[in-house]
This record gives C-alpha cells, structure tokens and sequence, in this order.
C-alpha cells in the first residue's frame, strides 16, 4: 500500500511537472532535441497528431521529453484507438506518454447570504494518453517514411531570415553579445558569421524574439523582475527558452544550447519544484508569444503581390 497522499490518478500538474524536472536534473532540457530527427514530418518538428495537426503549449513539452527518454525520430503520435482504427496495432509493453487538454466544469452554487444559486464554470486540465507510432506497427508506410535532402546548416536559411524580417523588430548586428533591450527596443545580434553555424544564429534569434514579444505595445508580459538573476528574471528566460524551441521547431531548425544553459538549469528547477504549475504558464506564454511572431509572416503571406 502506499504511503503517500498522491490519489490513484495523480495530479497532472504534478506528474508533467515532474517528468520535466527529470530530464533537467539529468542535465538535459527537454525542448532540444539532441538527435536528428530525420523523418518525412520534418527534420526537426513539433510533436504531431496522428491527422498532421501539431500539438501546443505544455504538450509540446511532454512529447518532446517523452521522445528523448525513448530516442524517437518520429515526431508523430495517436491514442491506442487511432492506432487500431489506421490498421495499427500498438506493440505488448509499450510505455504511454501523457497529453492534456483544457476543459470546464459546470458547477451550481447556493449564495449563503440570498439563497440565489448561480452556475459557475472551473476550468481544469484533463490527460490522456499517447503512443509515438515508432511504438505502433502495421501503420501506413508514411507514418514511418524517412526524410530527404536535409538542410545546408553553413549556409543562411531564405524561409528563416523572411520570417524574423516579416516581424520589423528592429534586429542590429555587431558586436559580441546577444541580447533584447526593453528600454530601446531593440535586438542586438553579433554578426552572423560569429556564430558556428546557422542553425546556432537562427536559435539565439528566435530567444530574443520571444523576448521582443513581452514590451507593453506587444503581449505586455511582466512577471515582476526588478533586478538581473530574480524570480521574474528566471521566469522570463524559461519563457525565451521555451518560444525559442516552438519557432525552431515550427521553421525546422535544431535548437541549439547556449553556453549559459546549464548555469540555468539549476534556477528553472528552483522554480518548477517550488511551483508545479510553473512550467504550464511558461509554456502557455511561450505558445502566445510565438503565435503573435507567426501573425506576421502569415499577414505578408497573406498580403496581394
């Protein structure tokens, strides 16, 4: 029998939480992926559903952490149903990666003072489970087919500098630092010949991206920081971190580590063992902020030649 106080079905919050702060006291964070992931879905991707769909927000996360602790190269992932209803058949002892989905609860309270009962509407999260289809056998073949003609890392992506463009933030070169100034607005990149390789140019700008996001004329985010190194700092650079890996993820790019990350890591798992529910506003924030970078090469797209 158990001696803890944990019920049969234990807390999402908790469990997601915990699987992340597994991985970083492994020293790995779960939104790079070390591996190539060379499948037909795209080199480096978003976890997928089983119909294309891309998942978001915490689930990107857990699917992501799920895949590293397996080493799959597939990014994508369906319920044993949709497994079965594919003509699929999910292999004896394959282990289940978590997955959640916001819902309501209708609940009718009585007022103690008038005795008037109104409805109120709680929202929770609810889990489910998946299966990666490198777990599956007998699914179509495109669910397993390989990738080809992956990209030139040494050479500047075309799809990745129209993307940042399309955003107009003021983005300058030069120098030896990276970094976002609020008080000026301004992103301040070395010069892409500096960095080793494309891919590590394009990771570093897509974290000062998300850093862009937060100004008060954007999505005004704030999380109290008064000086370099607190909370609020602490809760900002997992936010960066966190968009970085969406926008890599969603250009095809590899994430790459920065040289402070494993300084970071040791904060980042302060702040998720005091707080089970922080890395579930890190990643909501970091889905808003790469919605809103994405708006804008979608508005360009959009626009009439």
């Amino acid at each position: 029998m158990s001696d803890t106080n944990e019920t049969p079905r234990q807390d999402v919050y908790s469990r997601i939480t915990n699987q992340i702060i597994e991985a970083l006291e492994q020293g790995v964070k779960p939104w790079t992926q070390p591996w190539s992931a060379a499948h037909a879905a795209g080199h480096v991707s978003r976890p997928l559903r089983h119909n294309g769909q891309p998942y978001a927000g915490i689930n990107v996360l857990t699917l992501w952490a799920s895949a590293m602790t397996a080493h799959y190269a597939a990014p994508i992932w369906m319920t044993f149903k949709q497994a079965i209803e594919m003509g699929g058949r999910v292999r004896k002892g394959e282990k289940v990666s978590p997955v959640v989905y916001a819902d309501t609860m209708r609940r009718t309270e009585t007022d103690e003072a008038t005795g008037d009962e109104a409805e109120r509407f709680i929202p929770f999260l609810k889990a489910y489970t998946v299966f990666n289809v490198e777990q599956v056998d007998g699914l179509p073949a495109h669910f397993y087919a390989s990738a080809e003609n992956l990209r030139n890392p040494d050479e500047r992506i075309t799809h990745a500098e129209a993307f940042f463009a399309a955003t107009r933030a003021d983005i300058r070169h030069g120098g030896d630092c990276a970094y976002y100034s609020p008080a000026l607005d301004v992103i301040q990149m070395p010069a892409f010949t500096a960095f080793r390789d494309a891919q590590a140019y394009y990771a570093t700008l897509a974290h000062k991206a998300t850093h862009w996001t937060r100004h008060a004329t954007r999505l005004d985010r704030d999380f109290g920081q008064k000086r370099f190194g607190d909370d609020g700092y602490i809760r900002e650079e997992l936010v960066a971190e966190l968009g970085a890996a969406f926008l890599c993820a969603d250009l095809g790019l590899r994430l790459e580590d920065r040289d402070d990350h494993a300084a970071y890591i040791g904060h980042w798992l302060s702040v998720l063992k005091d707080d089970k529910r922080a890395i579930f506003a890190a990643a909501a924030h970091a889905q808003r902020a790469a919605d809103y970078l994405s708006r804008f090469s979608a508005a360009h797209d959009a626009a009439p030649a």
